[in-house]
């Protein structure tokens, strides 16, 4: 499998620095729940925070659709659930990627059930190719137009999630 560059590390620090700059501004005298999604935004999820100036508090949420394959299976299992309580909180899901949206589509449901007081969604890519589910997306690090991508968390078959910059993985 051949790698492309798509984006690079000074990049992604950057634009991870504005995204924490305005959401540290948008909840500015709120209490927020960062809730990051295990485990393709480990590395984002841990970078935006530490750069975040507002009080949060922080859980972490894993659903699983992928498998071993490099295209969802359209089953998405909840494998760790939300442990803190969310209602009538302030809830940002903190997203690797959304691609399909089947994923989040659902997370975004048993969210809804537990009843916050609002949801955004920050996702380091916004990758409409193959979107089957309407998914807003507040704020966005990159948006992709294709690909198969690695790196900085994301995987494929539980590799390239330790590299620094983002690739385009061709098969």
């Amino acid at each position: 499998m051949e790698q492309k560059l798509l984006i690079s590390q000074n990049s992604i620090q950057s634009r991870v620095r504005d995204l924490a700059s305005q959401i540290s501004s948008d909840y500015s005298g709120k209490e927020l729940i960062a809730v990051g999604m295990l485990n393709g935004a480990f590395i984002f999820f841990a970078d935006i925070v530490r750069e975040m100036t507002i009080p949060l508090k922080i859980d972490f949420i894993r659903a699983a659709s992928y498998g071993s394959g490099n295209s969802s299976c359209g089953d998405v299992r909840l494998t760790k659930p939300l442990e803190i309580p969310i209602k009538d909180k302030s809830l940002l899901l903190i997203e690797d990627i959304v691609d399909t949206g089947l994923t989040l589509s659902k997370i975004l449901d048993i969210i809804w059930e537990q009843k916050p007081e609002s949801v955004k969604i920050c996702a380091l890519i916004d990758k409409q190719e193959r979107r089957e589910k309407k998914i807003t997306v507040d704020y966005c690090g990159f948006k992709v137009k294709e690909g198969f991508l690695v790196g900085y968390g994301l995987d494929y078959n539980e590799q390239y999630r330790c590299l620094s910059d983002i690739y385009e993985l061709h098969f």
